[in-house]
Protein backbone atom coordinates (compact mmCIF):
# COMPACT_ATOMS: atom_id res chain seq x y z
CA UNK A 1 0.00 0.00 0.00
CA UNK A 2 1.15 3.36 -0.77
CA UNK A 3 0.89 6.15 1.95
CA UNK A 4 0.93 9.74 2.01
CA UNK A 5 1.78 10.93 5.84
CA UNK A 6 0.12 14.53 6.11
CA UNK A 7 1.81 15.54 8.91
CA UNK A 8 5.38 14.47 9.66
CA UNK A 9 5.96 15.14 13.33
CA UNK A 10 6.36 13.04 16.22
CA UNK A 11 2.98 10.81 15.26
CA UNK A 12 4.25 11.03 11.13
CA UNK A 13 7.20 9.15 11.99
CA UNK A 14 6.50 6.67 14.39
CA UNK A 15 3.69 5.68 11.83
CA UNK A 16 5.92 5.34 9.27
CA UNK A 17 7.88 3.29 11.42
CA UNK A 18 5.14 0.63 11.75
CA UNK A 19 3.86 1.42 7.98
CA UNK A 20 7.19 0.22 6.33
CA UNK A 21 7.41 -2.75 8.93
CA UNK A 22 4.14 -3.99 8.16
CA UNK A 23 5.57 -3.98 4.37
CA UNK A 24 3.65 -1.11 3.42
CA UNK A 25 5.73 2.27 0.99
CA UNK A 26 5.68 5.75 1.56
CA UNK A 27 5.21 8.01 -0.72
CA UNK A 28 4.87 11.67 0.81
CA UNK A 29 5.94 13.05 3.96
CA UNK A 30 4.35 16.69 3.94
CA UNK A 31 4.94 19.20 6.93
CA UNK A 32 2.54 22.19 7.64
CA UNK A 33 5.17 24.47 5.03
CA UNK A 34 5.42 21.40 2.24
CA UNK A 35 3.39 21.01 -0.64
CA UNK A 36 1.48 18.09 -2.28
CA UNK A 37 3.36 17.38 -5.06
CA UNK A 38 3.17 13.41 -4.76
CA UNK A 39 -0.03 12.95 -2.93
CA UNK A 40 -1.26 11.60 -6.79
CA UNK A 41 1.11 8.31 -6.33
CA UNK A 42 -0.71 7.60 -2.95
CA UNK A 43 -3.20 4.91 -2.43
CA UNK A 44 -4.44 6.54 0.82
CA UNK A 45 -3.42 9.25 2.94
CA UNK A 46 -2.84 9.36 6.67
CA UNK A 47 -3.37 12.55 8.53
CA UNK A 48 -2.09 13.58 11.34
CA UNK A 49 -1.07 17.25 11.42
CA UNK A 50 -2.55 20.13 13.35
CA UNK A 51 -6.09 21.48 13.47
CA UNK A 52 -5.55 24.10 11.01
CA UNK A 53 -4.21 22.17 8.56
CA UNK A 54 -6.51 19.18 8.90
CA UNK A 55 -9.26 20.37 6.91
CA UNK A 56 -6.84 21.78 4.06
CA UNK A 57 -5.39 17.70 3.98
CA UNK A 58 -8.93 16.14 4.06
CA UNK A 59 -10.33 18.33 1.30
CA UNK A 60 -7.62 17.92 -0.98
CA UNK A 61 -7.46 13.82 -0.37
CA UNK A 62 -11.19 13.56 -1.08
CA UNK A 63 -10.82 16.22 -3.89
CA UNK A 64 -8.27 13.83 -5.73
CA UNK A 65 -10.24 10.38 -4.94
CA UNK A 66 -7.98 9.36 -2.40
CA UNK A 67 -8.71 7.54 0.50
CA UNK A 68 -8.23 9.12 4.05
CA UNK A 69 -8.09 8.34 7.43
CA UNK A 70 -7.50 11.49 10.26
CA UNK A 71 -6.15 11.44 13.91
CA UNK A 72 -5.44 15.03 14.11
CA UNK A 73 -8.36 16.71 16.45
CA UNK A 74 -9.31 20.12 17.30
CA UNK A 75 -10.97 21.02 14.27
CA UNK A 76 -14.10 19.24 14.20
CA UNK A 77 -16.48 22.33 13.90
CA UNK A 78 -15.26 21.58 10.40
CA UNK A 79 -16.25 17.81 10.39
CA UNK A 80 -19.94 18.32 8.97
CA UNK A 81 -18.16 19.79 6.09
CA UNK A 82 -15.49 17.03 5.25
CA UNK A 83 -18.24 14.04 5.54
CA UNK A 84 -20.76 16.55 3.24
CA UNK A 85 -17.56 16.65 0.62
CA UNK A 86 -16.99 12.93 1.01
CA UNK A 87 -20.13 11.57 -0.03
CA UNK A 88 -20.47 14.64 -2.98
CA UNK A 89 -17.28 13.06 -3.87
CA UNK A 90 -18.01 9.25 -3.19
CA UNK A 91 -14.75 8.96 -1.32
CA UNK A 92 -13.45 7.33 1.73
CA UNK A 93 -13.09 8.80 5.24
CA UNK A 94 -12.48 7.77 8.30
CA UNK A 95 -12.01 10.35 11.82
CA UNK A 96 -10.95 8.69 15.00
CA UNK A 97 -10.09 11.17 17.74
CA UNK A 98 -8.31 8.36 19.10
CA UNK A 99 -6.81 5.16 17.04
CA UNK A 100 -5.88 2.69 20.11
CA UNK A 101 -7.21 -0.31 20.06
CA UNK A 102 -7.50 -0.10 23.57
CA UNK A 103 -9.16 3.15 23.60
CA UNK A 104 -11.75 2.27 21.46
CA UNK A 105 -12.30 -0.43 23.70
CA UNK A 106 -12.29 1.63 26.17
CA UNK A 107 -14.95 3.91 24.83
CA UNK A 108 -17.15 1.11 24.40
CA UNK A 109 -17.02 0.40 28.33
CA UNK A 110 -17.50 4.61 28.87
CA UNK A 111 -20.85 4.24 26.91
CA UNK A 112 -22.17 0.38 28.99
CA UNK A 113 -20.89 2.30 31.99
CA UNK A 114 -22.60 5.36 31.47
CA UNK A 115 -26.01 3.80 30.68
CA UNK A 116 -25.80 1.86 33.82
CA UNK A 117 -25.01 4.80 35.82
CA UNK A 118 -27.69 6.65 34.44
CA UNK A 119 -29.98 5.07 37.00
CA UNK A 120 -28.48 6.01 39.71
CA UNK A 121 -28.47 9.69 40.60
CA UNK A 122 -26.50 9.69 43.41
CA UNK A 123 -23.42 9.25 41.27
CA UNK A 124 -21.53 12.15 39.63
CA UNK A 125 -19.41 11.88 36.37
CA UNK A 126 -15.97 13.57 35.29
CA UNK A 127 -13.49 12.94 33.42
CA UNK A 128 -9.61 13.50 33.49
CA UNK A 129 -7.41 13.87 30.48
CA UNK A 130 -3.49 13.88 31.18
CA UNK A 131 -1.16 15.01 27.64
CA UNK A 132 2.60 16.14 27.40
CA UNK A 133 2.85 19.74 27.36
CA UNK A 134 3.44 19.79 23.64
CA UNK A 135 0.12 18.97 22.73
CA UNK A 136 -2.21 21.49 20.94
CA UNK A 137 -5.97 20.95 22.08
CA UNK A 138 -7.82 21.59 25.24
CA UNK A 139 -9.59 19.16 26.37
CA UNK A 140 -8.22 16.26 24.00
CA UNK A 141 -10.57 15.03 21.27
CA UNK A 142 -10.43 11.53 23.03
CA UNK A 143 -11.62 13.23 26.72
CA UNK A 144 -14.47 14.90 24.27
CA UNK A 145 -15.16 11.47 22.56
CA UNK A 146 -15.37 10.21 26.42
CA UNK A 147 -17.89 13.14 27.25
CA UNK A 148 -19.88 12.54 24.58
CA UNK A 149 -20.64 9.10 24.77
CA UNK A 150 -21.86 9.96 28.44
CA UNK A 151 -24.16 12.35 26.73
CA UNK A 152 -25.55 10.10 24.43
CA UNK A 153 -25.82 7.30 27.73
CA UNK A 154 -27.42 9.63 30.14
CA UNK A 155 -28.99 12.71 31.39
CA UNK A 156 -26.08 14.92 31.29
CA UNK A 157 -26.28 17.53 28.31
CA UNK A 158 -23.01 18.98 27.84
CA UNK A 159 -19.23 18.99 29.18
CA UNK A 160 -16.94 21.71 30.38
CA UNK A 161 -13.67 22.62 31.76
CA UNK A 162 -15.22 24.95 34.60
CA UNK A 163 -15.49 22.69 37.54
CA UNK A 164 -18.11 24.55 39.31
CA UNK A 165 -20.38 24.43 35.94
CA UNK A 166 -23.76 23.32 36.48
CA UNK A 167 -25.14 19.57 37.53
CA UNK A 168 -25.73 18.39 33.99
CA UNK A 169 -22.57 19.41 32.86
CA UNK A 170 -19.45 17.00 32.80
CA UNK A 171 -16.44 18.26 34.12
CA UNK A 172 -12.89 17.51 32.14
CA UNK A 173 -10.06 18.08 34.67
CA UNK A 174 -7.51 18.75 31.57
CA UNK A 175 -3.93 18.55 32.20
CA UNK A 176 -0.33 19.00 30.45
CA UNK A 177 2.12 17.51 32.23
CA UNK A 178 5.64 16.34 29.85
CA UNK A 179 6.36 13.20 28.37
CA UNK A 180 2.54 11.86 29.15
CA UNK A 181 1.44 9.83 26.09
CA UNK A 182 -1.79 10.04 27.24
CA UNK A 183 -4.00 9.07 30.02
CA UNK A 184 -8.22 9.38 29.94
CA UNK A 185 -9.78 8.30 33.52
CA UNK A 186 -13.92 8.50 34.39
CA UNK A 187 -14.98 8.97 38.23
CA UNK A 188 -18.43 8.37 38.89
CA UNK A 189 -18.45 9.42 42.49
CA UNK A 190 -20.96 9.58 45.20
CA UNK A 191 -21.05 10.13 49.05
CA UNK A 192 -20.07 6.58 49.48
CA UNK A 193 -17.80 5.32 47.23
CA UNK A 194 -16.34 6.45 43.49
CA UNK A 195 -16.59 3.95 40.65
CA UNK A 196 -13.00 4.18 38.01
CA UNK A 197 -12.50 3.22 34.82
CA UNK A 198 -8.87 4.26 33.04
CA UNK A 199 -6.65 3.91 29.73
CA UNK A 200 -3.25 4.73 30.30
CA UNK A 201 -0.73 5.37 26.78
CA UNK A 202 2.48 3.67 27.45
CA UNK A 203 3.71 4.99 23.49
CA UNK A 204 2.60 6.38 20.67
CA UNK A 205 3.03 2.91 18.70
CA UNK A 206 -0.87 2.19 19.46
CA UNK A 207 -2.40 4.96 18.05
CA UNK A 208 -0.14 4.45 15.33
CA UNK A 209 -0.96 1.04 14.85
CA UNK A 210 -4.49 1.72 14.94
CA UNK A 211 -4.27 3.97 12.13
CA UNK A 212 -2.27 1.89 9.49
CA UNK A 213 -4.67 -1.00 10.71
CA UNK A 214 -7.52 1.98 9.51
CA UNK A 215 -6.02 2.94 6.49
CA UNK A 216 -5.50 -0.68 5.26
CA UNK A 217 -9.47 -1.08 6.22
CA UNK A 218 -10.28 1.93 4.14
CA UNK A 219 -8.84 0.93 1.02
CA UNK A 220 -11.28 -0.26 -1.39
CA UNK A 221 -14.80 1.07 0.10
CA UNK A 222 -16.48 4.22 -0.50
CA UNK A 223 -18.35 6.52 2.74
CA UNK A 224 -17.45 8.05 6.11
CA UNK A 225 -16.24 5.26 8.44
CA UNK A 226 -15.09 5.30 12.60
CA UNK A 227 -12.93 2.93 14.36
CA UNK A 228 -15.97 1.14 15.39
CA UNK A 229 -16.31 -0.15 11.86
CA UNK A 230 -12.84 -1.00 11.32
CA UNK A 231 -13.12 -2.92 14.82
CA UNK A 232 -16.72 -4.15 14.29
CA UNK A 233 -16.99 -2.91 17.44
CA UNK A 234 -21.21 -2.27 16.61
CA UNK A 235 -21.20 -6.30 16.88
CA UNK A 236 -20.30 -6.05 20.19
Amino acid sequence: MKIALLGYGKMGKVIERIALERGHEIVLRKSSSDSYNGLENAEIAIDFSIPNAAVSNISECLQNNIPIVSGTTGWLVDYPKMVALCEEKKGAFIYGSNFSLGVNLFFELNDYLAKMISKFNQYSVSIEEIHHTQKIDTPSGTAISLANGIIENSNYSDWSLDKNSNENSIYIDAQRIENVPGTHSIFCKSEVDTIEIKHTAHNRDGFALGSVIAAEWLVGKRGVFTMRDVLELKLL
